[in-house]
This record gives structure tokens, C-alpha cells and sequence, in this order.
């Protein structure tokens, strides 16, 4: 699964990991993230963040 860079304060999202204290299970592509969800760290909407080049 892809991860995702917050360019603001680089926070990854990893989808094995998900971000559990936000509700979103371990497993969750970050596309099926609802739009409205921010980074756990800086608040910044999902717009801030890009693919992680592996």
C-alpha cells in the first residue's frame, strides 16, 4: 500500500498502520480516508500531502 507525505510537517501516513486515534483502522488506503480527516501532527488537510516515492 502507498504512503503519503504531509509536505508541512512530514508526518507519513502508512496505511498498515492507519491513525487509530482518528478512527481510521490499520489497512486504510489513504483514498478511502474521508475527505475531511487532517494530519494527526499539524492539522493540514489531506490536499498537503503527496505520494511517497519508494
Amino acid at each position: 500500500m502507498k504512503k503519503y507525505l504531509c509536505v508541512p510537517c512530514g508526518y507519513i501516513y502508512d496505511p498498515e498502520v492507519g491513525d487509530p486515534d482518528s478512527g481510521i483502522e490499520p489497512g486504510t488506503s489513504f483514498e478511502d480516508i474521508p475527505d475531511d480527516w487532517v494530519c494527526p501532527l499539524c492539522g493540514v488537510g489531506k490536499e498537503d500531502f503527496e505520494l511517497v516515492e519508494e
